[in-house]
């Protein structure tokens, strides 16, 4: 009796091994081919694939030829070759094609290539059992028929999605609004064969079908740069001139972060309304996700340079306000205003020689204006006539160190204290940048209103100069860490040149 293996055995366990073998070296080569991080979850369908394929070759062993031995043939043949396609798109598509490219496929394609490769993989399975392929879609035309119409829309979405892929309207990671409504604007966080994914800022995540896409009007913030402009719309009185409001919207606008250099901000004139002249200010942002906050810092900034400027929001006409105002409660209301600033002209050293009635002419000529945090009140290098006594808030002094270097922060301004002085008595271009870290509440006084207040009586400008000098005197002293004072003949010298320069300023 012969104890050799059937024929049968013999062939199964090497059609079987040459099987086995083929995918194994694939996915060895995959595994080595793709990082360690995406090892396990890439390669996990092709391992269980191999896995039921070579239990399908351990099973047929012991059967003879028949039916189910043919079965499980077939079906460990459709294991192995599922196995290999999906071994194989991995390994050519996201290991070769991706190195090549500068980013990887979208999904759509990817899902796709892979669905082919399915596809020629179970066409294989079907030749062997006997099936042709092309038989069952030439045989069954009204089947054909009735799925094409069923998966209409899906196949829409489909080819769709093919479209937005091929004319690349939008990309992963972009900013998109449909059909101008400002609730459907997103980022693009996924673009598939069936739909697109968006999330908005209020993290809402939009599944809209590629074939609503295909039909609607698609608005890209971030093409063909990430350079979106965006509109701030305000009303100002008809009482004020427009290329007033335009200059105050556009210091409003500056050195906001976020907000680009170039292009620049524009005002513009927009429109005649019932209470009041529209206005628009127009500025350009880098990052869309910060629209919101930005465009409300603009806002804010508005609403601080209309307060400074005397510039009002005028309500809608269709709105009455009634309350009595009787010059009696103006007048003291004003009187209240002029006392404050009196009394913070008055914390001002050097304008102690100023008589009581000179010091209420000031404050009465002098205005409260109001700076919101980040705002320069002065820049550097610029010229200006105007003196500023902090009433409220904190200010901080940054010098610039020459032409492109470094800035640096050298003190800071609290209630009671002043800068601006030497610009006010001679013109001089400002020394430093001043700008406000907190809401702040500022006591401005103007050249033409101290002007009429030296007119009045010119022999307060010697003992002005003299204040002023000892303040610059003291000044030095400080920063230079001198340890004796400077001469009353430096002091002197100091005194003439200033005065000659302030009788220059105020032609006196």
């Amino acid at each position: 009796m012969s104890t050799e293996p059937p024929q049968h055995f013999l062939h199964t366990l090497g059609a079987g091994a040459i099987g086995i073998g083929i995918g194994a070296a694939v996915l060895l080569l995959c595994a080595i081919a793709l990082p360690r991080a995406e090892r396990r979850a890439t390669l996990r369908t092709p391992l269980v694939l191999l896995g039921l394929h070579i239990l399908t070759v351990l099973a047929r062993l012991p059967l003879p030829e028949g039916k189910i031995e043919r079965g499980l043939e077939v079906l460990g043949l459709g294991f192995l070759l599922f196995s290999l396609a999906r071994a194989l798109f991995v390994l050519i598509v996201d290991v070769v094609v991706s190195a090549r490219l500068s980013k990887p496929l979208p999904r759509i394609i990817r899902d796709i290539v892979q669905g082919l490769v399915y596809l020629g993989a179970l066409a294989i399975v079907l030749r062997e059992v006997g099936v042709e392929p092309g038989s069952l879609l030439t045989t069954s035309a009204l089947l054909t028929a009735v799925i094409g119409l069923s998966l209409q829309e899906t196949l829409g979405n489909l080819f769709a999605g093919l479209a937005i892929q091929a004319q690349t309207p939008f990309e992963v990671g972009d900013w998109i609004g449909i059909d101008g409504d400002p609730k459907l604007i997103g980022r693009v966080v996924e673009i598939n064969w069936r739909a697109t994914t968006v999330l908005t800022l209020e993290q809402v995540e939009l599944v809209i079908p590629n074939g609503v896409l295909a039909k609607t009007t698609i608005r890209n913030f971030t093409k063909p740069t990430h350079v979106a402009r965006r509109t701030v719309t305000v009303q100002a009185p008809y009482e004020v001139s427009p290329r007033r409001v335009e200059e105050a919207l556009l210091e409003a606008v500056q050195e906001i972060p976020g907000i680009l250099a170039q292009p620049p901000p524009a005002a513009q004139t927009r429109d005649f309304g019932d209470s009041g002249i529209q206005y628009v200010v127009n500025y350009f942002i880098e990052d869309f996700a910060l629209r919101d906050r930005i465009d409300s810092t603009v806002r804010h900034r508005i609403w601080y340079a209309f307060k400074r400027a005397g510039i009002s929001i005028p309500y809608p006409m269709r709105t009455v306000h009634t309350h009595a105002v009787t010059p009696e409660s103006r007048a003291e209301e004003t009187k209240q205003d002029t006392e404050r600033r009196k009394a913070a002209l008055g914390a001002v050293h050097f304008l102690a020689p100023l008589p009581d009635a000179s010091l209420e002419r000031l404050a009465a000529l002098s205005r409260t204006c109001h700076f919101m945090p980040g705002e320069a009140v002065i820049r550097q290098g610029e010229m200006g006539s105007e003196l500023f006594i902090v009433q409220k808030g904190e200010l901080a002094v940054i010098v610039g160190r020459g032409e492109g270097g470094s800035v640096a922060e050298v003190a800071r301004l609290g209630p009671g204290q002043f800068f601006g002085e030497m610009s006010l008595m001679t013109g001089e271009k400002r020394a430093a940048t001043v700008k406000a870290t907190t809401d702040c509440e500022l006591v401005e006084v103007s050249k033409g209103a101290f002007q009429e207040v030296l007119a009045a009586d010119p022999r307060l400008v010697e003992q002005i100069t003299r204040a002023l000098v000892d303040r610059q005197i003291a000044l030095e002293e400080n920063l230079s860490a001198r340890a004796t004072r400077s001469s009353r003949a430096e002091a002197d010298a100091k005194s003439s040149a200033l005065l000659a320069k302030i009788r220059q300023f105020f032609q006196l």
